[in-house]
């Protein structure tokens, strides 16, 4: 049996990027349940990408019943309701063999991983005293995308001296602008800029210099995003309600590695449930973002452990 429901986790402050605020995670959690057995999936339906609530529900609803995760890939797109199911079918596998999700899918044990802390695009000033208050966090995310961003850069490096810090403009930068940006990019210590450019108006990082690494989000959600890539982007940012579940971010980041691309592992807003199977595919890479529920003010009943060490591999009683 296939349920969805729909949950709703506040958020601990209003969380702002170039197309707009928050103040709370809407999300859909699915179960799958076959023989008495549960296995639980979440996702993040993303009006960027045409989705809705409903339209992910309707999609999910549509299923068979017995739908199998190799079926799965063929039955629905890449995308939000493709990964709630897929997620819930690998716990569901793994509590069915009383084992892990990592040993079905052949991967050594995880270990906990570093992860970014977001700060969500504000004034300069708030964004300062936001980058002073997580100063001791080793990694800082930034959200951008306006055409008067160097104060907020200079701010947050103001705050957080000693933080490594990435960038990502959510394809609210024009190619003018990020060239004008790019050199106080470098000079500020920023190691990373995603998706600085929109999607599909990108062709232009082909042909200007790139002096810091350049991160496909919007740009890239599946294995057959990797084509177009070629000569615009340095790195691939995965995020399971991009490719529709674990399945294919496993088989993204292999192909992705294969091609000389680094990986960044993102997410989407959601509570540990949606960050367990990512941290799977956060193994070894380049740059982890999984801090959804670091953002929330209220969380799962079992929720992810975040300490110094990072983001610690889910108990069993979450996912996996």
């Amino acid at each position: 049996m296939i349920r969805v429901c729909a949950d709703t986790f506040r958020l601990a402050q209003v969380f702002t990027i170039s197309r707009g605020s928050r103040t709370e995670a809407k999300v859909l959690t699915v179960t799958v349940t076959r023989d008495g057995i549960t296995g639980r999936g979440e996702c993040v339906p993303y009006a960027r990408y045409g989705e809705t609530l409903d339209s992910v529900r309707a999609q999910i609803e549509g299923l068979p019943e017995g739908v199998t995760r190799d079926a799965l890939q063929a039955a629905l797109p890449a995308g939000a309701a493709r990964n709630a199911v897929d997620c819930a079918l690998w716990d569901l596998e793994a509590k069915r063999a009383i084992t892990r999700v990592w040993d079905l899918a052949g991967l050594p044990a995880p270990g906990p991983v570093i992860t970014a802390y977001t700060l969500s695009l504000d004034t300069p000033d708030n964004m300062r005293a936001a980058a002073a208050r997580h100063a001791h966090r080793p990694l800082l995310k930034i959200k951008l995308g306006t055409p008067d961003d160097m104060p907020r850069l200079e701010a947050v490096r103001a705050g957080a001296p000693a933080s490594r810090i990435i960038v990502d403009a959510n394809e609210g930068w024009t190619a003018e602008v990020y060239a004008d940006l790019a050199p106080h990019l470098l000079r500020l210590g920023v190691e990373m800029v995603e998706q600085p450019l929109p999607a599909g108006a990108d062709d232009m990082l082909a042909e200007i210099a790139r002096p810091l690494p350049v991160c496909a989000d919007e740009s890239c959600h599946d294995r057959h995003s990797l084509p177009g890539l070629k000569g615009k982007y340095d790195m691939v940012n995965i995020k399971l309600d991009k490719t529709g579940g674990l399945t294919e971010a496993l088989a993204l980041r292999e192909l992705a590695q294969a091609e000389g691309y680094a990986v960044m592992v993102g997410c989407m807003v959601g509570s540990s449930l949606a960050m367990a199977p990512a941290v799977l595919v956060a193994q070894g890479v380049a740059i982890v973002d999984l801090d959804g529920p670091l953002l929330l003010a209220e969380d799962r009943a079992t929720p992810l452990d975040y300490d110094a060490a990072g983001v610690h591999p889910a108990r069993p009683e979450l996912w996996g």
